[in-house]
């Protein structure tokens, strides 16, 4: 397998939506990748739990860099989470996409989502399109 290039590595992890959440690239391979975010505050709904969307950008983060890693430019075709455990306040998730499906110019990804227990609090997955494939 190629290494991802560091010129690489350092765009996807300066992602800058990422950034503004929080969301940090913690490990980027081809294939796959980790993401982390540490619930603040600010991350909150009003039932005082993590914003679904917070959760949800955490793992589409971590499914774009492991999608995008290798060069070519991966769009998303589709998405879709299910939400199994709320978490607390000053907790780090983590989520870990990893490529399980490849063919042509499309790909599908899984990304579980885990609390500091190694607990899965959600599952992502999501299929990609490269137009430069062939």
């Amino acid at each position: 397998m190629a290494e991802i290039p560091d010129e690489r590595r350092e765009r996807i992890a300066s992602d800058p939506f990422c950034e503004t959440l929080g969301v940090e690239l913690t490990d980027l391979e081809p294939g796959t990748a980790t993401t982390q975010l540490t619930v603040t505050e600010d991350l909150l709904n009003f039932h005082g739990t993590p914003h679904g969307g917070a959760v949800y950008s955490l793992a589409d983060a971590a499914f774009a860099a492991a999608s995008n890693g290798e060069g070519d430019t991966a769009l998303a075709l589709e998405t879709n989470i299910s939400y199994f455990e709320a978490v607390e306040v000053g907790e780090t998730l983590t989520a870990e996409a990893e490529r399980v499906h490849e063919r042509g110019r499309t790909a599908s990804y899984r990304v579980a989502v885990t609390d500091e227990r190694d607990d899965e609090v959600a599952a992502f997955r999501g299929r990609v399109y490269r137009p430069g494939e062939k």
